[in-house]
């Protein structure tokens, strides 16, 4: 009988192809991204070449595609399997399939279009994107930096990174197979949290307002009494024990009052401070991923491809193994035809990444407008219905991680402006009526009371419940609660007015 001693610990893990990984990989980027990845490649791989590759297209026109097809009802007919589960999955055989929706090849985005830029971005910002760019101006070796910009990936709406370090390890395992010290991570989550806006990837609330006090020059006395309140005393002062704080640090009221106001004018959710001028600047290099166009009064998903160019294996260095397979065998052709049938393997397996890539995108978009048909039309939030993430991996037959991995940091362009595609995901509940409605809609009513609300005598849980009761939405205490610390509102009596 096998036994596990103290310091073994057993785990279990989910070997993926290194095709797999490569769509993995991909389906994570957003356009302008997978143009850099593109570009790296080519620079990589000598067997993967820029361009159409004209021998093969004649060979293949009767395979043509469009990258734009509208959601029929029942488009999804059951053949619909996730590329990263199914090694067997004939993606050539896929797309020929005549019973495909309508595909043809086309290039349907470009950058220098300047009239589609001036749609406003509804909903999020390249926050991330930003980030991402920092990274480069760090001393990180390159795969630091490609660990830097997975760990970003991490960070939440708000700005936060509350994975802890083992987390974040085990993660990186498993979604990327790399392996990589406690250590290590911690240190390249360290740098991360000296970008700016400052505060960001604090892994909580005093983390966050301690490292903007920190950036804060000149230091005055009154920054200096902050971060000893905050380092110190914070549970006391979360809970508004001023007089307890005040004899404690031996200062005076007036002090106290000037630290208290250095510490309210930080930010709370340090990826609110990425606006103004710099989301100004920021939004215009923000490629919508997909644009919503209407045709013949139908609507319809085109996947913007814009500058990502075509790729083909290399004829030459396809033509150079052949050559070295007939030449006397010794150890130096060996080598050299096992390199040149790596670089060949690697240029295939990244071109059909790229297409499982765009079929999976084009799937999943598709379910998407399926589901918010409505607002598409008329760009109203109320007719946003209720969607999870597993509603589009039911719809689609992807794996809800698929479809994760396909809404972060993806955007659409409709005719009311260009969206995460986050935005178009809430949970449901059932109102007075017995209509199901967003949680959405839900949470920006609380919100509206809890703006309008007395400062002096703020609403406790139970007042908003009955608040929301009386607009038709019969809501438990603890589900307000919950409600209320994902719009990151404190309890009433710290929003009471000082």
């Amino acid at each position: 009988m096998q036994t596990i001693g103290l310091n073994q610990t057993l785990t279990a893990t989910t070997k993926l192809t290194p095709a797999q990984i490569q769509v993995i990989r991909l389906l994570e980027l957003p356009s302008i991204e997978l143009n850099q990845r593109i570009n790296e490649e080519l620079q990589e791989n000598p067997a993967l070449e820029e361009g159409r590759d004209e021998v093969a297209a004649e060979e293949e026109k009767f395979n043509e595609f469009d990258d734009s097809y509208m959601p029929e009802d029942g488009y999804d007919d059951g053949r619909q399997r996730d590329p990263l589960q199914n090694e067997d999955f004939n993606y050539e055989q896929y797309i020929s399939d005549d019973e495909t929706p309508g595909y043809m090849l086309r290039q349907e985005y470009s950058p220098a279009d300047n009239d589609r830029r001036e749609v406003p971005i509804i909903g999020g910002n390249s926050l991330i994107e930003e980030l991402k760019s920092q990274v480069y101006l760090t001393h990180m070796t390159k795969p630091q930096r490609h660990i830097a910009k997975w760990v970003l990936g991490n960070i939440d709406d708000d700005g936060y990174l509350r994975r802890t370090t083992e987390q974040l390890v085990d993660d990186l395992m498993f979604q990327e197979q790399i392996s990589v010290t406690d250590e290590e991570m911690e240190d390249i989550v360290r740098q991360i949290k000296e970008f700016d806006p400052p505060g960001i990837a604090s892994a909580n609330l005093q983390e966050c307002l301690l490292k903007q006090l920190d950036c804060k020059e000149p230091k005055t006395e009154a920054i200096h009494l902050a971060m000893n309140i905050l380092s110190n005393h914070f549970e006391a002062f979360s809970k508004h024990h001023f007089e307890k704080i005040i004899q404690r640090l031996d200062c005076t009221e007036e002090e106290f009052q000037a630290a208290v106001q250095e510490i309210v004018r930080l930010n709370q959710k340090p990826a609110n401070a990425f606006s103004g001028s710099m989301y100004e600047t920021q939004k215009e290099t923000i490629i919508p991923d997909f644009t919503i166009e209407e045709r013949d009064e139908e609507l319809f998903v085109v996947l913007n491809t814009g500058d990502i160019p075509e790729l083909h294996v290399s004829r030459d260095y396809s033509e150079m193994l052949e050559n070295y397979k007939k030449m006397p065998k010794n150890e130096e052709t060996r080598q050299a035809t096992q390199f040149i049938r790596q670089k060949l393997d690697a240029a295939r397996w990244f071109i059909d990444a790229i297409k499982q890539r765009n079929e999976t995108l084009m799937k999943t978009m598709t379910a998407i407008l399926q589901c918010q048909y409505d607002f598409f039309l008329d760009g109203e939030e109320s007719s946003l219905k209720p969607m999870k993430m597993q509603d589009i991996a039911d719809k689609t037959g992807y794996d809800i991680s698929t479809i994760s991995r396909v809404s972060n940091s993806k955007y659409v362009e409709t005719r009311f402006g260009i969206y995460p595609l986050k935005y178009f995901f809430s949970e449901s509940m059932i109102n007075a009526e017995g209509d199901e409605i967003s949680t959405r809609e839900i949470k920006k009513l609380l919100q509206e009371v809890v703006d309008a609300e007395d400062k002096q005598n703020p609403l406790t849980d139970e007042q908003l419940v009955a608040v929301l009761a009386e607009h038709g939405y019969p809501i438990a205490r603890r589900t307000i609660a919950k409600y209320r610390e994902q719009l990151d509102i404190p309890v009433a009596r710290l929003r009471k007015a000082l």
